[in-house]
């Protein structure tokens, strides 16, 4: 399992890099709705759907809002002025008011369970919450300041990556040495408090290495430290999340098309919380 983990991430990690930094802008639009909508079909799995057509259905109903969304927003219009437009707002405003949701979603499970596990129609709305706003904001992301430098979206989407990938490693080594107090057993058995603090505190530690390599103003360390601590947090959710619709599924996996991590929203699943609530706080930065 492992050897296998460690080639395929070999092979992603380079294919990663060619999407996030040399794709156009359009191409990368298109392959990063692609993405989305194999996570949809993963999804549709969560919502209890065994027939293929009813998950078909649902992958249809995702490719149409990313159509009218890509119709509304195409990539190159997500800013004006360098500033994101204003209605572009709303989506992340909702997708954050989903997240405060999904919070107390988890904190509460099982309880809440029955809330929203009993109908299709209330895990098909938790999916395109949580999908949706994912697409939007990879493209909001890739297209930051595109006219001045065709790399510097490219970054961003690298910062929020790297803050997902080290509280994602700080959490693994720090619950696995000291771990003792666990964080949601009832969702994800293996996660632990102290780990949820190293994974938080190993984030801090990229964004603010990442400011020094990049020359960033000192001045504003502080407030990128803060963003990161919230961001960090919002990432685990977005692991327990897509934890507690697979238990509830009596899945292992979200999927088995990455051989030794599963499927694609088991990679995906802090990264689908993280990149919205990023660029919330990034288009705040602007307005500072």
């Amino acid at each position: 399992m492992l050897k296998q983990r460690i080639l395929t991430s070999l092979v992603l990690a380079p294919l990663a890099l060619l999407l996030v930094f040399y794709t156009p802008l359009t191409l990368f639009s298109y392959i990063a709705g692609a993405i989305v909508l194999l996570s949809a079909w993963e999804w549709s799995a969560f919502m209890g759907l065994c027939d293929k057509l009813k998950r078909f259905s649902f992958v249809v109903f995702i490719a149409l809002l990313l159509v009218l969304l890509n119709w509304h927003w195409p990539i190159e219009s997500l800013w004006f002025d360098g500033q994101l437009v204003g209605d572009a707002n709303y989506i992340f405003t909702l997708s954050f008011s989903w997240w405060i949701v999904a919070t107390y979603l988890v904190w509460r499970y099982p309880a809440m369970a029955k809330a929203w596990n009993e109908g299709i129609v209330m895990r098909a709305i938790a999916g395109i919450l949580t999908l949706v706003p994912l697409w939007l904001a990879l493209n909001t992301l890739r297209s930051a300041n595109y006219g001045e430098s065709t790399h510097f979206g490219s970054m961003l989407i690298l910062v929020v990556l790297g803050i997902v990938w080290s509280a994602d490693i700080g959490a693994y080594f720090t619950g696995k040495n000291f771990g003792k107090h666990k964080l949601m057993p009832k969702v994800s058995p293996n996660k632990t408090i102290e780990g949820l603090a190293g994974g938080v505190v190993a984030a801090v530690i990229f964004v603010l290495a990442f400011c020094h390599f990049t020359n960033v103003d000192m001045s504003v360390w502080p407030i990128y430290a803060v963003m990161t601590v919230f961001i960090a947090l919002f990432s685990a959710i977005g692991d327990l999340l897509e934890s507690m619709f697979k238990r509830e599924a009596g899945l292992k996996d979200s999927g088995s098309c990455l051989p030794g991590h599963g499927g694609i929203l088991d990679r995906l699943d802090s990264l689908t919380a993280a990149a919205p609530i990023f660029v919330l706080c990034y288009a705040w930065t602007l307005s500072l």
